[in-house]
């Protein structure tokens, strides 16, 4: 039987604890850290990433969130900070013990948003 990646980043638990790696690296990367601690509600910000991955990994979660060009849209992201972010998840799956595969597609769903993030 197939997993899903969902199922391989660790479920709904596994979920919630890269989120939060994740946005605990942002919030030490001195490329993104501005960003985020400007985010008036973090335990949002939180719920909706939990939400959209979860989703996007084929998990039975419905993400209740704007869509990716919305969210960023006047946000004026740069190249150099989509990076800082890509690699701050990385490190957060390396964390977590998260097998190569299961890291490898993160990152290509990571780099398909990329237009709807850089520069909206």
């Amino acid at each position: 039987m197939t997993t899903t990646l969902f199922e391989r980043l660790g479920g709904t638990e596994g979920m919630a604890r890269l989120v939060d790696d994740v946005i605990a690296a942002h919030l030490a990367n001195p490329l993104v850290k501005t960003r985020f601690e400007n985010v008036k509600d973090l335990n949002h910000l939180k719920q909706m990433a939990r939400e959209f991955f979860s989703a996007g990994a084929g998990g039975s979660v419905t993400y209740t969130g704007k869509d990716m060009l919305t969210a960023h849209k006047g946000m004026n992201i740069s190249e150099q900070e989509y990076l800082a972010v890509t690699d701050d998840i990385v490190g957060a799956m390396n964390k977590n013990g998260i097998e190569e595969d299961a890291k490898k597609e993160v990152i290509a769903i990571l780099y398909s948003l990329k237009g709807q993030i850089i520069r909206v």
